[in-house]
């Protein structure tokens, strides 16, 4: 409320910072861009379901937006606004057309009329869990693991960046 009050329309749940890394042969930094990875995505996702019924604000999802799904996601956590940088970096302008096609179909497949009856359904309010979203679901995500690189194959010197 404070932050209407103060004239903000809106937020943007989270855009990335690209930092520059260091080149270790001359010493400089120099420029570094990453593109991101559909797992960012969660962090906005999470903020974007708890803020969306406690704010009057836009709410924006960015970073990690690659597929429909994620765009579908985005917008069930209650985002009014999807941006993907790294999917138009990556696919070129084809990759709007991809997304809004693979929204449509999702819509039809699951009988959603508008994206506007999509929109926040899965917002902290509106979701089937709320206290497993509060505490993003810490234990079950935890004890769920499994380890994609053997322990015993990763390497134990603090150098390498080889994971075997």
């Amino acid at each position: 409320r404070e932050l209407a009050s103060l004239g903000v329309n809106g937020l943007v749940l989270f855009n990335r910072y690209l930092a520059p890394d260091v080149d270790l042969e001359s010493l400089e930094y120099v420029p570094a861009l990453e593109l991101s990875t559909p797992s960012e995505l969660r962090l906005a996702l999470r903020w974007i379901a708890i803020l969306r019924d406690q704010v009057e604000l836009s709410l924006a999802a960015t970073g990690g937006v690659h597929s429909a799904k994620d765009v579908v996601k985005a917008i069930a956590a209650g985002a009014n606004v999807v941006a993907c940088a790294s999917a138009l970096l990556s696919r070129g302008p084809l990759a709007f057309t991809e997304l809004k096609q693979g929204l449509q179909q999702w819509l039809t497949e699951h009988e959603y009329t508008s994206v506007k009856q999509l929109q926040g359904s899965m917002s902290l309010k509106h979701c089937p869990n709320p206290a497993g979203l509060k505490r993003a679901n810490y234990m079950r995500a935890l004890t769920s693991y499994t380890p994609s690189v053997s322990v015993d194959s990763v390497s134990t010197d603090p150098v390498s960046t080889d994971p075997r």
